[in-house]
């Protein structure tokens, strides 16, 4: 059984379907990913998920549950670190977790017993004391992290968890989200970081528009829909980029000029190596294809709010 079933999922905000069609199901002790531009549904599909949005017709399933009728009982089982932290600044880190925990019908002492081994897997085994206003950002994000494992859940939905925190922290997330999954529990995330979903994924979906543009492993997504060697040339204000791109488009399967870069996606890279070695006013970085060249050919390069 799986562990989140979507199907048909449709949501309509103002005459703007957010959410269109969607289907798609998680396995257990997996981790699944939802990747999609600013606006795409991301946030939308997860509160329809959770049944803290009731969508206009489709069928979800969590835990066994129907959502959203009942939401309330699926929920005893899950977790979830939203987008925005939003801990209590009133209270110290054990506190909210103590008070978090009631919100699950758990025992103040069985809370307790529990505190000393989530302040640990957040590394913040030091601050249980600590007011909320003390704590660095990438403290208060750990924190809500452990939070959302209070109720010891089997589901754990994450709303982009490192946005806005630097890389030590997000790889120390990173390490705590993998240790989650080899304990068996099953990981739901939505992020704009490309290789972070590569790296914690097993499978994903990318939407646009509320509508799924594609699904399958990071490596699966990127052999499928992407050249696998890509050079970027860099213009160094000698304005000679434009020239060389059209000199040297033959050279690539496909070209994509974004501002003063040159994306040649190659099959063989070592023609177009060979006369950057010889170009002048030019930079250029050689590296394999990734999720987020995958990403920008499906949803585009331009800037969305």
């Amino acid at each position: 059984m799986a562990a989140l079933s979507v199907s048909k999922l449709c949501k309509t905000y103002a005459g703007n379907q957010v959410v269109a069609d969607l289907s798609f199901a998680v396995e257990p002790g997996t981790c699944f990913g939802l990747l999609g531009p600013n606006g795409a549904g991301k946030t939308t599909t997860l509160r329809l998920c959770l049944g803290l949005t009731a969508p206009d017709s489709g069928e979800i399933t969590l835990n066994g549950l129907a959502i959203p009728a009942d939401a309330q009982k699926a929920r005893e089982r899950v977790g979830v670190v939203p987008q925005f932290d939003n801990l209590d600044p009133d209270f110290t880190a054990s506190e909210n977790l103590l008070v978090f925990g009631r919100y699950f019908g758990m025992s103040d002492a069985e809370v307790k017993q529990r505190i000393p081994q989530l302040l640990e897997f957040a590394s913040l085994g030091g601050k249980a004391d600590a007011r909320i206003a003390t704590l660095s950002g990438g403290m208060k994000r750990r924190l809500t992290v452990a939070r959302a494992l209070v109720n010891d859940p089997d589901i754990v939905f994450l709303d982009e968890p490192t946005t806005g925190l630097d890389p030590q922290a997000r790889h120390l997330i990173w390490e705590r989200l993998k240790q989650l999954k080899s304990a068996g529990k099953t990981l739901i995330l939505t992020t704009h970081f490309m290789d972070e979903a590569e790296r914690l994924c097993d499978r994903l979906i990318v939407i646009d528009h509320g509508k799924k543009i594609t699904e399958g492993s990071p490596r699966e997504l990127i052999a499928e829909h992407i050249e696998p060697q890509v050079v970027e040339v860099f213009d160094e204000a000698s304005r000679n980029l434009p020239a060389f791109v059209e000199a040297h488009r033959q050279l690539a399967e496909r070209v994509e000029l974004s501002g003063e870069t040159a994306f040649f996606y190659c099959r063989d890279p070592h023609p177009l190596l060979a006369a950057l070695a010889t170009a002048e006013g030019l930079r250029y970085v050689h590296r394999a294809s990734n999720l987020e060249d995958v990403f920008i050919k499906l949803t585009g390069r331009e800037l969305r709010d």
